[in-house]
């Protein structure tokens, strides 16, 4: 509920805002519209994308296809090598070898891979990447990851990622029980 207002409270009241004078009509609208919303962030990420292709030439053909890689160690089931590859194994860690010269990516694929048995996390994907910046060497990680896969007692089988999990630019690994 709302109170009057007393003499008092009026006479104060106007003197604080002083004369007024009452307007006639609605205001006009201004006089040029306003532009329309321009999408700067979008803009900008497409010029950015790009700018990033033009950098870093990339060879259609090794985006998509690439070389699978895979192994299955001596003596165990081929249809282990093969769910591998059709992705029926839940993925339990992770690693990504982008950036890594590699000496610090052999370092870093030892410990990762001592941790995810010591944490009884048996599969696991190393995103080594495609290589697409290695000019002639190749792909530099990619060949290094198959190498020491190759070498460790405790690696069952690895293959290529499903193109959803990284295709060729990452690896599964099924790791023995500890």
């Amino acid at each position: 509920m709302s109170c009057p207002a007393s003499d008092d409270d009026a006479r104060l009241f106007r003197a604080a805002i002083g004369r007024v004078r009452e307007l006639h009509g609605t205001p006009d609208a201004p006089a040029t519209p306003r532009p329309a919303p321009e999408p700067a962030q979008a803009r900008a990420d497409e010029a950015r994308v790009r700018d990033e292709l033009l950098t870093h030439p990339i060879e259609p053909g090794t985006i998509e296809l690439g070389e699978e890689i895979s192994y299955l160690k001596p003596g165990q089931p081929t249809r282990l090598l093969q769910q591998l590859r059709r992705g029926r194994y839940s993925v339990r860690a992770e690693i990504d070898l982008h950036e890594m010269s590699a000496a610090v990516a052999r370092e870093a694929i030892g410990q990762f891979l001592d941790d995810c048995r010591r944490h009884h996390e048996l599969c696991v994907r190393i995103v080594h990447g495609k290589g697409l910046r290695s000019q002639a060497r190749g792909p530099v990680l990619k060949q290094l990851t198959d190498t020491l896969l190759r070498r460790r007692a405790d690696v069952l089988a690895f293959a290529s990622a499903r193109p959803a999990q990284g295709g060729t630019g990452a690896v599964l690994v099924l790791l023995a029980r500890p």
